[in-house]
């Protein structure tokens, strides 16, 4: 779950012809990129764990359409190591600093990668002078253990912790204070009105792990996404049944599709 004027030109014309670089942003080194050009400007967040390798699969090809800006988080990529936890408004703090130290002072198209989609949603809450549109791949919900509870009550509570086990194995999980200590994100009425897409898997799995990747919690996944971005006067939502959970790698043509009528509906 971090990111003047005359001078923002020059700074993307020299990135985007460069090796990753580094930023300082509240004492830390966060590793990021930048390509492109054209007159909007997207933010990518990857997944848990995840370094802006995330974006791989269409960072090359979103940059022919925009000037684009992928980045790892603190304690991700190359970015500085951390031994200590941060929460999602945390790293969305980290990013809007990343945008200013950049040189961006233009609203962002904020595009963001399973629990990046909750760094996101802190982002469209505290910082709405720097988003314009927001879309979402397969992203993380603050509801995810609902669904396991709603299913199968103490099955769900065995998977749940079980999970968290796995999880914390290393002693420390950047998503703890999210996730295991259940604390609520910012839902549609915290985020101003503003173009949204939501693309949520719900392929189906022959052997599902756990409940959450049943066939009931693979509908229950895409009726939960479908609501909240149908709750935006300008959300739309996508199940895809032919991506797993990193869209980005499975179904990359379909993420640049959502992007371009993303961009038309600004």
């Amino acid at each position: 779950m971090k990111l003047v004027g005359l001078c923002f030109g020059l700074i993307f014309s020299v990135a985007a012809l460069a090796s990753p670089d580094f930023v300082k942003v509240k004492g830390y080194d966060l590793e990021y990129e930048v390509a492109g050009k054209g007159s909007e400007v997207i933010l990518l967040e990857a997944g848990g764990g995840s370094g802006m390798s995330d974006w791989d699969p269409v960072f090359k090809k979103m940059s022919e359409h925009a000037k684009v800006i992928r980045y790892s988080r603190v304690g991700n990529g190359h970015s500085t190591a951390i031994k200590q936890h941060f929460t999602s408004r945390d790293y969305a703090d980290h990013a809007s600093i990343l945008l200013t130290e950049l040189g961006v002072q233009q609203p962002v198209i904020f595009i963001a990668h399973s629990y990046g989609g909750s760094v996101a949603r802190d982002f469209a809450a505290a910082y709405p002078e720097q988003i314009k549109a927001l879309m979402m791949l397969d992203p993380s919900s603050e509801h995810d253990v609902d669904i396991l509870r709603a299913i199968d009550l103490e099955k769900g509570n065995q998977e749940i912790a079980e999970i968290k086990l796995a999880d914390m194995k290393e002693g420390m999980s950047n998503q703890y204070l999210d996730f295991w200590s259940k604390r609520p994100l910012p839902d549609y009425p915290e985020i101003k009105d503003m173009p949204v897409t939501v693309i949520a898997s719900v392929r189906t799995m022959e052997n599902p792990p756990n409940l959450f990747f049943t066939d009931q919690g693979r509908k229950m996944w895409g009726e939960l996404w479908q609501a909240w971005a149908n709750a935006f006067p300008q959300g739309k939502s996508v199940l895809t049944e032919k991506s797993g959970h990193f869209v980005q790698f499975d179904e990359p043509e379909l993420v640049m599709s959502e992007l371009l009528a993303l961009m038309q509906r600004l």
